[in-house]
């Protein structure tokens, strides 16, 4: 009797767990994979290469002023007084301090740009991964992209239909 009891008891047990279990449906998605094929982001990233090389050539353009400034002040130091040296040191400083707060800002323009680029892009598909998955009746959806934590992704890839909702 007590035997029948306790297999009862777990047969009972076992049953409302399984309910439980098949009413929450889990999915995933290789988030990245979903972005990098979304043909906004190859626009994005197209604009921030672009940005970038015009920041590259500007800083180009000023180190090689520097050198050609450094290489003149060093032919013309014996011919100048220690005065006009002392200028000309201190003239160059500021053009690498220059150089360099260029640089950083450059570095934070970008930044700044990539961020205002990508967030409608990802919004957009975080729409689309959430209307998907409700249409599919899934309650959870796992991000499988790699580093993300997910280590078996066998349930069900919502990759393709979202794909196909973006139409790409």
């Amino acid at each position: 009797m007590k035997q029948f009891k306790l297999l009862f008891v777990a047969a009972a047990l076992f049953v409302g767990f399984t309910t439980v279990n098949a009413q929450s449906k889990v999915a995933h998605i290789d988030t990245a994979a979903l972005v990098e094929a979304m043909p906004e982001m190859k626009a994005a990233q197209s604009q921030l290469e672009k940005l970038q090389k015009t920041y590259d050539t500007e800083i180009k353009s000023m180190l090689k002023e520097l050198d050609a400034k450094m290489k003149q002040y060093d032919s013309e130091a014996s011919t100048k007084t220690d005065a006009e040296n002392e200028k000309r040191v201190v003239e160059v400083q500021g053009m690498q301090k220059n150089i360099n707060d260029y640089r950083q800002q450059a570095l934070q323009d970008l930044q700044k740009k990539e961020v205002d680029l990508l967030q409608p892009i990802l919004e957009k598909a975080k729409t689309a991964i959430q209307k998907v998955a409700r249409a599919q009746g899934v309650q959870y959806v796992l991000d499988s992209s790699q580093g993300n934590g997910v280590i078996l992704a066998d349930g069900t890839d919502l990759l393709s239909s979202v794909k196909q909702e973006l139409g790409i």
